[in-house]
């Protein structure tokens, strides 16, 4: 069994959008908003890259990353902490994703996301 348990992965699919928390190599941080986050396995999470070139600095050379989501009316969220393992500009997540979302602009990179530690609450 991965990292994202049942649970947190129905909390993910419900619960959008979520904020991606990255920093730079001194620690200056920077949170991004992404309506694209979804689970690609039981290890991974994947987010569509349209509009946020301070998030992709950030993680080509800081990695780490926290990511959040809340449903203010049931007060229920998750939250998981990994790392960027991999800026795709090709394959069958970058072309799922540059395919939902045309109408939006340009997808730059699908962000693949070691999971390390997550939970539903």
């Amino acid at each position: 069994m991965g990292t994202i348990n049942d649970d947190l992965k129905k909390a993910i699919a419900e619960i959008q959008p979520s904020f991606v928390a990255t920093a730079d190599q001194e620690g200056k941080p920077n949170v991004s908003t992404k309506g694209s986050l979804a689970v690609l396995d039981d290890d991974h999470l994947v987010f569509a890259e349209l509009k946020s070139p301070q998030t992709i600095d950030n993680l080509q050379v800081n990695p780490n990353l926290s990511i959040i989501a809340l449903n203010p009316e049931t007060r229920k969220g998750w939250r998981v902490w990994g790392r960027a393992v991999e800026l795709m500009t090709s394959g069958d997540a970058f072309d799922k994703f540059t395919e939902k979302y045309k109408a939006m602009g340009t997808v730059n990179y699908a962000v693949k996301i070691l999971v390390e530690k997550g939970m539903a609450f």
